[in-house]
């Protein structure tokens, strides 16, 4: 078999008019592949529609895998995500042509979880702010929203208890998941020159994350928390010598001039958001699943609560402890686990765990994100 870095590169020898030309001979290729595939979208919603008025036009599974496929199949120079990515737009244009999403999010707008929302369901989807985390879940249960995106747990300042909280009287479904890798920039407004910053507004996490950083270069500005930081790059917009602490989608939003990007102290610092809605997901393939369980305020709880998973190989990626809204004293566990509710060996392991908890919640199995 020949070495395949010796097969001849058809574009070797052609001139910039040449190369030119078969760039507009891709683009119109290009061009006439994503009108076939918008057509095909749009009887693939006149289907649904014939077969049931209440169709199910988001498909998370479905998406994962298509994106997986793209990741798996990508033979370069564009790098996976970057091509997931272009997939990802194509495939949310043509869910708008089917049918529009609204999805309800914690804001107010250029909030990292509105930066999740688009990310995962693409820039064609209608997002909607609410000021709380219950407000969101609240929407979606009220039907005012087909899906809502929460936080859930912060890589350095860790679970968003309101979330899982949310969780216990809820009866949404999570459908799935999106990691969102944080960056704080500083950013001012038409009025501030940058050498006369004196006050600095950001949300109190966002002023933590950033503390070193702040220390080093802006020691003597005042530092004041908001709650939120779209809230801040909002206010620094009309006013004299302060800045924001904030996402490039919030600069955007309110017209800033971002004047250091980047400057979180740990590089590494990611936000996991959950989307909530009202449908069981199918399996995509790579799936994660989040159960809330009871158990009795008694010696060896934890331990029969974890023995299943190790008994029937269920890989559990996450365990967190919540006061029980019943009881004085009693707690509530929060458990991630690799597989989904369809696979035989969380079957076994969830008949297990319902012998020995008081009560065991299935909060839903979803794709693992992709992106």
């Amino acid at each position: 078999m020949a070495d395949q870095d010796s097969t001849p590169d058809p574009l070797d020898g052609l001139d910039l008019n040449a190369l030119r030309e078969r760039i507009d001979q891709l683009d119109s290729e290009i061009l006439e592949r994503i009108s076939a595939r918008a057509q095909c979208a749009l009887k693939v919603a006149e289907v649904k529609l014939k077969e049931s008025p209440d169709a199910v036009f988001y498909r998370p599974e479905r998406e994962a895998q298509v994106l997986t496929r793209v990741m798996e199949r990508n033979t370069g120079p564009l790098g996976n995500e970057d091509m997931a990515r272009l997939f990802r737009e194509i495939m949310s244009a043509c869910l708008a042509l089917e049918k529009p999403l609204e999805v309800a999010y914690l804001g107010p707008e250029g909030t990292f979880t509105q930066q999740a929302a688009v990310k995962h369901f693409g820039q064609w989807v209608k997002t909607k702010p609410m000021p709380a985390i219950d407000e969101v879940f609240r929407e979606v249960e009220a039907g005012a929203c087909k899906y809502g995106v929460v936080p859930v747990e912060n890589s350095t300042e860790g679970v968003v208890n309101h979330t899982l909280d949310s969780f216990i009287n809820s009866g949404l479904r999570i459908c799935g998941e999106v990691e969102l890798r944080i960056h704080h920039h500083l950013m001012v407004g038409p009025n501030t020159q940058p050498g006369k910053i004196s006050r600095i507004y950001s949300h109190q996490q966002s002023l933590a994350q950033c503390r070193k950083w702040l220390d080093a270069h802006l020691p003597m500005a005042e530092r004041v928390a908001v709650n939120s930081n779209a809230e801040a790059a909002r206010r620094v917009h009309g006013e004299w010598n302060s800045a924001a602490i904030a996402g490039e989608m919030a600069a955007e939003l309110y017209d800033l001039t971002v004047l250091e990007t980047k400057i979180e102290d740990s590089p590494d610092n990611s936000t996991r958001f959950l989307i909530i809605g009202n449908e069981d997901v199918g399996m995509s393939g790579d799936d994660k699943t989040s159960i809330v369980v009871s158990m009795r305020n008694e010696p060896g709880a934890l331990y029969h609560l974890l023995q299943p998973f190790n008994d029937h190989n269920v890989d559990m990626t996450r365990l967190e402890t919540r006061p029980s809204p019943s009881g004085n004293w009693t707690y509530v566990f929060f458990i991630d686990f690799a597989g989904h509710l369809q696979d035989a060996n969380v079957q076994q392991a969830l008949v297990d765990i319902r012998t020995k908890a008081v009560e065991v919640k299935l909060l839903g199995s979803y794709p693992k994100a992709v992106l």
